[in-house]
């Protein structure tokens, strides 16, 4: 029998502490980020150097990448060692936009590709969004995004024809995830083929809250609000017919977090869609989200504060929740669920027989047998938990639940008990 481990406090959020075996690597990267520039022409030049391409398609990208740069400089307290970070991030997001225009220019049938009837998870992190997704990914007849691919999306032509070198780069990107915060495992595990969520793709068109991840940053916050997410959402559907010209595929299954505040854009992107929206109390996913982005902080910024980090998602995730109720109703009945989290675990199975029916999709004995197999190696909280303290995040778990009171009773949603 396998015992999980028993669950942790996570006492250094605020004066993180490094194990020797990463420190030199942190070291090494703070001399490489010295005296790199985020800014808009230089990154773009690096990405065409690297890949001798200099068409990025429409350039209305680059107003909000020079926004993002601008909150990287002076609002997000980068570190050296975060500032390499964030120009890999950055030039590698523009040179996956280079290869993905050169793959259309040079095979144009590929837009002739239909997205068909994806079945789209839309829900905050813990409210079980990453087992529905990776049950459903499962299954042999749906196409998922492996974490792979979504850091990848196309293989240069240099690197065609032997073994795919994207595995091993994204098995090196995550040791030193893994290495440097040992608990990040226990609140959201990644590995190489882990089934990822299509965020990583909005942002090759720089517009998306993933930025936000990285650290507070109001004016790119705002910015991102003020603006009409379609078209970034219908260069996500360039993207993914790109991936089914690549590497095959009919029907897909996507998710992220983002979805819950742009349902006009996502149901007018992907009209013959199923939409499912998971929800969970959101006092505990918001002690949750907070804890781990206030953790990843240490390998970016200079000086990690966890109840600023928690202040700011508090108030974004209430913004979130708030697009959620308003926007709910705008979704087709037809092709919309709502999943709460006591329902899903309860009955992890029945729950997906239930939005396949709702999607049309066929539970075939394959496709069972495939999501049995997921959860057997898989079992929920095989690396162990960890405890969330909202007082030492600066939260006061009444005012939360005040605050938050609108959605949970729109969902009718359970009070898990933290204060």
């Amino acid at each position: 029998m396998n015992r999980r481990p028993a669950p942790v406090g996570i006492d250094d959020l605020d004066d993180p502490r490094f194990s020797e075996e990463v420190q030199p690597v942190l070291a090494f990267m703070a001399e490489a980020g010295t005296g790199l520039e985020l800014a808009p022409e230089p990154l773009m030049a690096a990405a065409a150097d690297q890949t001798g391409l200099e068409d990025f398609g429409s350039q209305d990208f680059v107003e909000r990448l020079d926004v993002l740069c601008r909150a990287l400089r002076t609002e997000a307290d980068l570190s050296p060692a975060g500032v390499l970070a964030q120009h890999s991030l950055l030039t590698g997001l523009l040179r996956n936009r280079l290869l993905i225009e050169d793959r259309i220019a040079r095979h144009p049938e590929i837009l002739d590709l239909e997205v068909r009837a994806p079945i789209v998870i839309c829900g905050l992190p813990r409210t079980g969004t990453t087992h529905l997704h990776n049950l459903m990914s499962a299954d042999p007849a749906l196409r998922s995004l492996p974490y792979w691919e979504s850091l990848e999306p196309v293989l240069a032509d240099a690197e065609l024809g032997g073994s795919d070198p994207r595995r091993e780069r994204t098995e090196q990107a995550l040791w030193l995830v893994n290495t440097a915060m040992p608990y990040f495992k226990r609140m959201h595990e990644m590995s190489v083929d882990h089934v990822h969520e299509e965020i990583q793709l909005l942002a090759i068109d720089f517009s998306t809250m993933l930025f936000e991840t990285i650290a507070p940053m109001p004016t790119w916050r705002d910015f991102y609000l003020s603006h009409d997410q379609r078209s970034t959402y219908r260069y996500l559907r360039r993207i993914l017919k790109v991936l089914l010209w690549e590497r095959g595929g009919t029907r897909w299954v996507l998710k992220s977090p983002q979805h819950l505040e742009q349902f006009p854009a996502l149901s007018e992107t992907f009209p013959d869609a199923t939409f499912v929206v998971t929800h969970r109390d959101p006092v505990s996913v918001t002690a949750s989200m907070a804890t781990m982005l206030a953790y990843s902080a240490r390998l970016w910024r200079r000086k990690v504060d966890a109840r600023g980090v928690a202040a700011y998602w508090a108030d974004r995730l209430q913004r979130m929740l708030h697009a959620c109720v308003e926007g709910r109703d705008e979704l087709p009945a037809g092709h919309s669920v709502d999943v709460r989290f006591d329902d899903f675990m309860a009955d992890d199975l029945a729950m997906v027989e239930r939005i396949y029916d709702l999607a049309g999709q066929s539970m075939t004995e394959a496709a069972l047998s495939a999501m049995k197999t997921f959860t057997a190696d898989h079992p929920r909280g095989r690396f162990g938990a960890v405890r969330y303290d909202l007082a030492a995040l600066g939260l006061d778990g009444d005012q939360l639940r005040s605050a938050l009171a609108f959605y949970s009773d729109r969902f009718g949603l359970r009070d898990e008990g933290l204060r």
